[in-house]
């Protein structure tokens, strides 16, 4: 694969690069965001790996403009930015992955090998409209409606409603969740899941006497329909 690393340490970009390139990658470097930016739009890359703390432009920021120019772009974060807000920032900002320094360089291949198979894997094909009691999500148009009103969903936040609406009336793990929506290993040590699960009832059910996102206590959580 061409590899794109926007790294402002040196000797972390040298060696991820180094270790890329052994496996078979091609793999250009960029030190600060707004180079990885230039680079990363002027070419044509199948795997962009950034740092979120750079100069000139944060990574945050980097992921948010190359999604919107290339949304099929795969992303994974890499920072020593390790809190559960930091997480559910970046992927609110587009990112695929999310891994945490210090890193062992194995776990980076296997985050990576996750995120390019969902790329290029085959997708069974989905309905265009999904409905389950007076809730509508489209997925053509990206948009969600409950009783007719809108309802505006991050892109993460739709994907997650989007598996929970696919596996109604089952309960979903966290473990099951995590690799599914987020193609990551579950980190029993953050709850950016359980985060997310809030987000969604805030938008889905607050203003609702129906509610549709249930926790099941140790188990998960399950799409119903329950007062």
């Amino acid at each position: 694969m061409r590899i794109l690393i926007v790294e402002d340490e040196e000797r972390i970009a040298s060696l991820v690069k180094q270790g890329l390139e052994e496996q078979g990658h091609s793999v250009m470097i960029a030190y600060d965001g707004l180079s990885g930016k230039k680079l990363a739009l002027q070419h044509q890359y199948d795997l962009l790996i950034s740092d979120i703390i750079l100069p000139q432009l944060t990574g945050l920021e980097l992921c948010r403009e190359i999604r919107m120019a290339k949304p099929n772009m795969p992303i994974i974060l890499l920072t020593a930015l390790g809190t559960t807000d930091d997480k559910v920032e970046g992927f609110d900002a587009g990112a695929d992955d999310y891994l945490v320094k210090p890193f062992d360089f194995r776990e980076l291949l296997v985050r990576i090998r996750a995120v390019m198979n969902r790329k290029i894997g085959i997708h069974v094909l989905q309905p265009s409209i999904l409905k389950y009691a007076d809730l509508e999500l489209n997925n053509q148009t990206k948009t969600v409606s409950r009783s007719g009103k809108t309802i505006n969903l991050t892109p993460k936040e739709l994907k997650l409603l989007e598996y929970m609406m696919q596996n109604s009336e089952r309960v979903l793990s966290r473990v099951e969740i995590a690799e599914k929506v987020w193609d990551t290993h579950f980190d029993t040590g953050t709850n950016f899941i359980d985060v997310y699960i809030n987000y969604l009832r805030k938008k889905i059910d607050k203003d609702f006497t129906d509610k549709l996102i249930h926790t099941k206590q140790g188990l998960g959580f399950i799409f119903v329909t329950e007062k």
